[in-house]
């Protein structure tokens, strides 16, 4: 019992995390986002990669990484310009980026079922 005290006594508390800065032009920054946002708003709730895939395809010249994406897209997950989605598949997990006024696929927020059927009618 004492070791376990120490143990919880002697935890630092974690740092407060300080918001993100890209570390962009503020000019490539707004092409970078407008791009990002257009991507997701007209092809849905998208996952990481699917998202790469998409930044790849339109050709943003700016953004040269995948680390570089998934920096601007927690920034703008933090500024409440997108929200992220956790879909639940099977045992394992799925987040997906999306903007805020899209509405979830059907798939996202369904009511999991507990093999318990109701007999009420």
């Amino acid at each position: 019992m004492f070791t376990t005290a120490v143990r919880y006594l002697g935890t630092k508390p974690k740092p407060a995390m300080k918001a993100l800065e890209p570390r962009f032009q503020p000019e490539q920054n707004q092409t970078i986002t407008r791009a990002i946002f257009e991507i997701l708003k007209e092809h849905g709730p998208l996952s990481m990669a699917q998202t790469w895939e998409r930044v790849q395809e339109v050709g943003v010249k700016d953004l040269t990484s995948k680390t570089q994406m998934k920096t601007i897209l927690r920034w703008m997950k933090q500024r409440q310009k997108l929200r992220q989605i956790c879909n639940h598949v099977g045992p394992n997990k799925q987040f997906l980026y999306t903007t805020w006024f899209t509405n979830p696929p059907p798939t996202v927020n369904q009511p999991r079922s507990t093999g318990v059927k109701s007999s009420i009618t």
